[in-house]
């Protein structure tokens, strides 16, 4: 298995890794998740990296998600890496969108 390197944020999903053009938890935006958005109900759940702690993301972004049918749980960057490993170790259809720490 060949190994990438990446640097700052990326959004890992089914199709593969692609980076995501963000660099902290306020560039989180439904422009930001676009890639996360192409895979609408296609998805199980969608972790979203806040980076080293765990922040809320704001009700109208909640909102907007829920309502283009991505199911999505904000998480520390380590627990969505972590929880990322295991939903996609179970064959769950898992996209994680990750802030660099």
């Amino acid at each position: 298995m060949a190994s990438e390197d990446y640097k700052g944020a990326i959004v890992v999903h089914p199709g593969g890794v692609i980076p995501w053009a963000v660099t902290g938890f306020d560039d989180i935006s439904l422009e930001t998740l676009a890639p996360v958005l192409a895979l609408a109900g296609t998805l199980d759940v969608c972790l979203i990296g806040c980076g080293a702690k765990l922040l809320p993301l704001p009700l109208a972004l909640r909102t907007k998600l829920k309502e283009a049918g991505v199911p999505h749980d904000p998480m520390d960057t380590g627990a969505a890496c972590r929880t990322y490993n295991v939903l996609a170790g179970e064959g769950r259809a898992v996209a994680a969108a990750l802030i660099a720490v």
